[in-house]
């Protein structure tokens, strides 16, 4: 066995990629007794053989014969156009063995076209062409409008007739023509189907690709030979497509939306505009690559609904995760994606043919819709085992109406514990939100919220092989930027029947967890809670409308008559002072007593001096507190404590201290300060001076032991101050943040 590296033969473009299974089909049909083996390593595609490397190519050169390919059913096939018949008539005339197939596939399609009439309907079409230009040069402008006028009867009728000829086809057509056939087209109750990687029907726009690959045979072997050698260039083309040498002297004909760059046009060139640059083999070896994604159709035996195209590993566009990205990139008639496998053990072809015929992807018991799906499934090891790799392409519109195989991106398969646990647990919420967030009248703040949670999905995807946190943090505050857009966009909400996201599980705060004060004090303050009136107040009912339930089966519904809510809008000290007026309110329900201040995460006292001091991105801090607020926290469910900040970062003023001993929940030796809203009204306000007199006094008289000392505030600092008071501390925490103006009170060490 010999072991051949086909460095041509590389994952993108999609021509490369197609060329490699080209190469494996053709040698694996047509020398079965090579037994020949094929894998991915990196970027190069490995070939294993009987056959050395000069067998292989001579092999290719000397006796490769072509796979039929005829599409009599488009127009620029050669079967429809008399200015084309020459390419076809030069196949059929060649007395080459390896062109006997195909010559009688040609006969048949003929046969096929006389029996349904349509033949004389393309001597009809030719004539009216060739009538109308006769006209036209003429300047007979009578004669060119009746020429139209029966070119439009002529070309109707085929297409009438179009549905017939593809059934006969199939009904006629030996068995070696089979595979084409699947591969181009499908016939289904609705009509027949176009599986997207050729096109529809074997034809990309104008560019008919069973036209073309006979053409480029004709460039590679000499027809009008009774052996069909090979023309004197075609050795040097091969090497080059298979073995990467360098060669000049490429044809300018197109290779359509397989490689997009060897199309030429605009900005393809260091000039203002570049020919199209093509390998002949890499068109024909790609094509016959393309044959083994045979399409079928299936039909759920409990459903309703006529069958659906299935392709292997092909699902709908998403228009998220690479830079070019777009809404519009989904709603283009072919627009698809396709991701294709990449396996690193040696497989037969056989292996191959049967991993493409399931091309299995599934989230969970249901199988993948679209990209961000099919990214999801190979993060939770959903597909087919034994795949290393999966390339994604996109097929997009791109330079006009032209469709483009656009390489986005590779993804390893390697379970992710984020996308495949804590995600899946609110698949169905996503899916109904995706559906709907895409419809065409959904409002635009919901519908970016949608593309950002796209995208966060797939990068999270991506970075599961190089860990989480940045990541996972982005996935997490995308699903809160979600769950804003649908309560600020309520009767879109209600008309569409959308819940809030269900309680997310406390799990997601660690896993999304980075070093920066804003994470840090947006986790402590959604693990804050209240149960008032057996009612229960998470922060999440202080930004939207709902009510939630804890537990082990916790939900969260809309709540039409909640009352709570503040405005989100502004700077996070309005937010947080805005949330500290509600529960003050909550706290007098409660007697008053002391602050009520129950929390699963403490902030740390240097990170609250961040905030007081502006070294801190608001806008970050509530998206991130929106994102937090959905996790829902049990009592003593053993939630880790976050890692403390540096030991020398600073602590929060004295300020702050004396406002906060104010309203802690608790104190050293069982001391209660009874909650006085004027001290945070007065701060909120921006008079820290009368703020620190009235917590002064307050002290004194709960007998809290602290220095009497009067500060004089006002202005940002003491807004941000009151602002900062809404975040729990626990005992330690506490301590360390108001001991240098109570000493004596925390003279005893303290318990977390």
């Amino acid at each position: 066995m010999h072991t051949i590296p086909l460095p041509g033969c590389t994952p993108t473009p999609l021509a490369a990629y197609l060329k490699a299974l080209g190469v494996f089909r053709i040698l694996s049909q047509q020398r079965p007794d090579s037994t020949p083996r094929a894998y991915w390593q990196g970027n190069t595609f490995i070939l294993s053989s009987a056959l050395d490397r000069d067998a292989l190519l001579d092999f290719l050169i000397h006796h490769y014969a072509p796979s039929p390919l005829v599409a009599p059913w488009n127009g620029g096939s050669g079967f429809m156009d008399g200015e084309d018949e020459p390419v076809i008539s030069s196949v059929t005339r060649s007395l080459a063995p390896r062109f006997k197939l195909y010559r009688d596939i040609i006969k048949d399609t003929f046969r096929v076209l006389d029996e349904l009439g349509l033949t004389a309907t393309a001597k009809e079409i030719r004539a009216a062409q060739e009538g109308r230009k006769l006209a036209k040069k003429a300047k007979d402008k009578a004669a060119e409008k009746d020429w139209d006028e029966k070119f439009k009867i002529a070309k109707a009728t085929f297409l009438n007739a179009k549905a017939l000829l593809l059934l006969r086809c199939r009904n006629c057509f030996p068995e070696a023509a089979l595979e084409w056939l699947d591969a181009s087209y499908v016939l289904t109750e609705e009509g027949a189907k176009y599986p997207p990687l050729l096109g529809t029907g074997g034809n990309d726009g104008n560019l008919d690709f069973t036209y073309n690959f006979m053409q480029r045979l004709g460039e590679l072997f000499d027809l009008a030979d009774p052996a069909a050698s090979a023309t004197p260039g075609a050795r040097g083309l091969l090497d080059n497509a298979l073995l990467a040498t360098p060669i000049s002297g490429l044809s300018s004909s197109l290779i359509g939306q397989f490689g997009p760059a060897a199309n030429g046009g605009a900005n393809a060139s260091t000039g203002f505009d570049a020919k199209s640059t093509l390998n002949p083999w890499d068109f024909v070896l790609a094509l016959e690559g393309a044959l083994l994604f045979a399409a079928a159709t299936i039909k759920r035996l409990e459903g309703t609904e006529p069958g659906q195209l299935v392709y292997p590993f092909c699902v709908q566009a998403s228009g998220s995760g690479y830079g070019s990205s777009a809404p519009i990139d989904e709603e283009a008639t072919r627009s698809s994606e396709i991701w294709m496998p990449l396996w690193q053990a040696p497989i037969r072809l056989a292996e191959l043919q049967t991993l493409l015929a399931e091309g299995r992807a599934q989230i969970g018991k249901r199988p993948v819709k679209n990209g961000v799906d099919f990214a999801r499934a190979i993060a939770s090891l959903g597909v087919d085992r034994g795949i290393g790799e999966f390339q994604r392409y996109g097929l997009y519109e791109r330079n006009g109406n032209n469709y483009y195989a656009v390489p986005l991106q590779r993804l390893r398969v390697q379970r992710d514990s984020v996308t495949s646990d804590l995600l899946a647990a609110s698949d169905g919420w996503i899916q109904r939100f995706f559906s709907k967030a895409k419809a065409a009248k959904a409002p635009g703040s919901v519908a970016r919220a949608a593309r950002r949670l796209e995208a966060a999905i797939l990068a999270q995807c991506a970075a599961a092989q190089t860990g989480h946190g940045p990541t996972t943090q982005e996935l997490l505050a995308s699903l809160g930027d979600c769950e804003r857009a649908l309560a600020t966009s309520a009767k879109w909400t209600a008309k569409n029947y959308l819940k809030p996201i269900p309680p997310l599980s406390p799990a997601w705060i660690k896993a999304a967890a980075t070093a920066d004060p804003e994470y840090r004090l947006a986790a402590a303050l959604a693990s804050l809670r209240l149960w008032v009136n057996k009612q229960f107040f998470p922060i999440r009912r202080h930004l939207e409308p709902v009510k939630v339930v804890p537990g082990d089966s916790a939900w969260a519904a809309w709540d039409e008559d909640a009352a709570d809510v503040v405005s989100s809008d502004g700077d996070a000290t309005a937010l947080l002072c805005a949330i500290m007026r509600r529960r003050l309110l909550l706290a007098q329900k409660l007697g008053g007593e002391s602050w009520p201040e129950f929390a699963s995460l403490s902030a740390w006292p240097a990170d609250i001096a961040a905030f007081i001091e502006g070294r801190f991105d608001d806008e970050r801090f509530i998206r991130l507190l929106w994102a937090l607020s959905l996790v829902v926290f049990r009592d003593n469910d053993g939630t880790p404590q976050l890692p403390r900040p540096k030991s020398d970062e600073t602590l929060p003023s004295a300020f702050y201290g004396q406002l906060k001993l104010c309203f802690a929940h608790r104190l050293p030796e069982d001391r209660k300060v009874p909650v006085t809203p004027s001290i945070f009204h007065l701060a909120a306000s921006g008079d820290g001076t009368r703020a620190s007199e009235h917590a002064l006094r307050r002290l004194h008289a709960s007998s809290i032991p602290v220095a009497h000392v009067h500060i004089a505030l006002s202005g940002q600092a003491a807004e941000r101050t009151a602002a900062a008071l809404l975040f729990p501390l626990w005992d330690s925490q506490l301590a360390e943040a108001c001991k240098p103006v109570a000493r004596h009170l925390f003279a005893q060490p303290t318990q977390l």
